[in-house]
């Protein structure tokens, strides 16, 4: 009974991966972002604009996720914590269907776009700290993997879905596989691709619905008097002695760094293809089709590697992967291909796209699961929630100056294709930090991982 008891735990668990997912495959990446582009018009203008909205966003995160992390190590539940986000979450996405053409106003879509993303990620700071809680230091590199595969293939549905039953092509009005939206959307309106920040509300509460059921918190559900300042004193302490940890501090650095730039990769992929090989929402779909299935597939091998290898090389072997991707997005465009001049009517650009987008879903895939596992062996003991705050703290402190340095490097060149190469050094600098990351984490400080 106990056996069936955790493995119900662990299948909640996967469940919220499977539940949030959509809003980074619909709404950050595949079809609210080239969306958007389709509003404003100009390529670059809107990955300027995205960028400044997605920073802002990363900033608030950035400065309250380390405190969060550490209040709920305090204070308490932590599933508290995850309804409130998830409320953040459910009106931030559902808000995005009055993005409509004829009264767009970008404030108020950036702002409720914000609200959902800073939901999203809050949330997952405290489903994340529960992972070792799940399984032993062996065994939570594979629950990871399995985690990121389950979550993609949601993200996966949820954008077939999206495709072949709601989002309208702007110059046909029709979807994927040639039929008018359903529930008698608009297609004018583009009501189709509007329904998307509902979608993805209604997807979410429909499947947290087996992490509700299956998923308890075994920390007492009383708060601790004086949580709020005890957490704000410990969150400082543990930012003090960050360097007497040498592996823990040189992680959250490495990551830091190699995440945000996949998070770059992710956030500005659709709108970059949009503006750069002027695909439209459903080619952008199609794309996404792909990178998710490799993700999913990837991930669940990666989870395996991780068991095997350990997560540092599983890590490394991802960044070298990523980085390529990155130097060689920059020369893709209709124009060119690495320097050499095409024809306009080639389908060159979108092939090699597509295939470097299959690469970045399975390394992306992979590096996130073995992210997560790296950090279950570098946190602080009891107080992992904090730990994973500083974990997303380190995940969003470059998250806002990455789409900053994006949208200012666009805005000043006028070229989306040189707005994104801040990636490319983020990722480097991202690899020479992981070489002073300690795979088994800080044990003269913190003690053996068990």
């Amino acid at each position: 009974m106990q056996q069936t008891t955790a493995r119900k735990r662990i299948w909640g668990w996967f469940f919220f991966d499977w539940a949030s997912q959509p809003y980074n495959t619909l709404l950050i990446t595949f079809i609210f972002a080239p969306y958007i582009k389709d509003l404003i018009g100009d390529g670059a203008q809107a990955q300027t604009v995205w960028g400044f909205g997605i920073g802002a966003a990363g900033l608030v995160i950035a400065i309250l996720a380390p405190i969060l992390g550490a209040l709920a190590d305090n204070s308490g539940n932590r599933l508290r914590w995850i309804w409130l986000f998830s409320a953040m979450y459910f009106v931030g996405s559902f808000g995005l269907w009055w993005a409509a053409p004829d009264s767009f106003n970008l404030t108020t879509t950036l702002l409720l776009f914000a609200i959902g993303m800073i939901g999203m990620e809050f949330a997952t700071i405290f489903t994340n700290s529960m992972l070792p809680e799940l399984g032993s230091a062996e065994e939570v590199g594979r629950i990871s993997g399995n985690g990121w595969a389950f979550g993609y293939v949601g993200g996966l549905l949820a954008l077939v879905i999206m495709l072949t039953l709601f989002a309208e092509d702007a110059s046909s009005g029709k979807t994927l596989i040639g039929i008018d939206p359903l529930f008698g959307l608009d297609a004018n309106a583009r009501e189709g691709t509007r329904f998307v920040g509902p979608l993805t509300a209604i997807w979410f509460a429909v499947f947290m619905i087996p992490f509700v059921l299956w998923v308890r918190d075994p920390k007492p559900s009383k708060p601790v008097k004086g949580a709020t300042a005890k957490a704000l004193k410990d969150v400082w302490g543990t930012i003090q002695n960050l360097p007497q940890t040498p592996s823990l501090f040189a992680y959250l650095g490495s990551s830091m760094f190699y995440r945000d730039a996949l998070n770059g990769m992710y956030t500005f992929g659709g709108i970059y293809a949009a503006g750069v090989l002027n695909w439209s929402v459903v080619d952008v779909g199609i794309f996404g089709i792909l990178a998710i299935i490799s993700g999913a597939i990837f991930a669940w091998l990666g989870g395996r590697a991780d068991m095997k290898f350990g997560p540092k090389p599983v890590i490394k072997t991802c960044i070298l992967i990523l980085c390529a991707v990155a130097i060689s997005i920059v020369f893709v465009s209709r124009e060119s291909l690495f320097g050499m001049v095409i024809e306009d009517t080639s389908k060159l650009p979108d092939i090699i796209f597509y295939v470097l987008g299959a690469a970045i879903g399975a390394a992306g895939g992979v590096i996130q699961s073995a992210s997560r596992s790296m950090m279950v062996r570098q946190a602080i003991p009891d107080r992992t929630a904090e730990s994973f705050g500083l974990y997303a703290l380190a995940g969003k402190a470059t998250s806002f100056i990455a789409p900053f340095l994006i949208g200012i490097m666009t805005a000043v060149s006028g070229s989306q294709q040189i707005g994104v190469t801040p990636l490319i050094a983020l990722f480097l600098l991202g690899l020479i930090l992981l070489r002073w990351v300690d795979p088994k984490g800080d044990h003269s400080t913190w003690g053996t991982v068990s």
